[in-house]
């Protein structure tokens, strides 16, 4: 194989790589705080669920609901609205009630808004 030839491929493997990497980096979710306040989780609870996050499965009997505690309600809702956003900077902040996690949130039938 000619040099030229073999450094196309290597550039397009390269870039591929690449590529694949960039994708993973998106892969984010926004999540309540372990350290915040009550007040500030419902206070940005009420802001997603009114604002356009998608809030029906932290509803009794929805997939989210349980385990029913203000944690798991506004990481679920602190999610579906920085996904709706398309993850805008500051969309996940909530007063500082939320961050950026790198990890699936999900965990048994509770599934979180696919990433964009």
């Amino acid at each position: 194989m000619a040099t030229s030839a073999r450094n196309k491929m290597l550039s397009l493997l390269i870039l591929t790589l690449v590529m694949l990497g960039m994708k993973n980096v998106e892969a984010t979710w926004c999540v309540a705080r372990s350290d915040a306040s009550y007040s500030a989780l419902s206070a940005g609870l009420n802001y997603a669920c009114s604002h356009g996050a998608n809030c029906r499965p932290i509803q009794p009997g929805g997939s989210c609901f349980n385990p029913n505690t203000i944690q798991n309600h506004a990481s679920y809702a602190f999610d579906s609205y920085y996904q709706r956003m398309r993850k805008a900077p500051g969309s996940c902040n909530f007063g500082g009630a939320a961050t950026i996690a790198v990890t699936d949130p999900s965990f048994g039938s509770c599934v979180y808004p696919p990433y964009s």
